[in-house]
């Protein structure tokens, strides 16, 4: 795994943001680092729409959020030093299997990613008990790669 090869996971939250921002300034005085913004999208639940139209409005809305977030994490990562040409964006539709994570996961592997850096919502214990954290499940499953939790 190359630790200079690294995948910033985004939600376009304003946490993912923090994580934008916290690796550009690490990150900007590395030379030879590639950095990929990498988004799962998920489409909203369908049965939360009464009309076709509503609910593809809703993933017009959230798919013109997310292209706005990405403009902004790459200016902001631009602004830090990193070369355009080293920058890259992917999404990743992600269906109820897998999970996030594995989605994460399953693409840190794949790319050979040696950083994996991804923003921490602040889920209160009964919470992640409940319903999981992304960011703990990337600390306990990762292999060959450093792990960066931003909060």
């Amino acid at each position: 795994m190359d630790f200079k090869n690294i995948l910033i996971s985004v939600d376009a939250s304003d946490n993912a943001l923090r994580a934008v921002e916290y690796a550009a300034t690490i990150l900007s005085a590395t030379p030879g680092v590639r950095v990929t913004l990498l988004y799962i999208e998920r489409a909203p639940n369908r049965d939360r729409f009464d009309t076709e139209e509503a609910w593809l409005g809703q993933c017009k809305l959230d798919h013109q959020r997310v292209f706005d977030f990405l403009k902004t994490a790459r200016a902001r990562l631009l602004d830090a030093g990193i070369p355009d040409a080293a920058m890259f964006e992917r999404t990743v539709l992600c269906s109820a299997e897998p999970s996030v994570a594995q989605t994460i996961l399953d693409v840190q592997q794949e790319g050979g990613y040696g950083t994996l850096v991804v923003g921490r919502r602040g889920l209160t214990k009964g919470e992640e008990f409940l319903f999981g954290s992304v960011s703990s499940k990337l600390v306990h499953n990762a292999k060959n790669c450093a792990v960066w939790v931003v909060q």
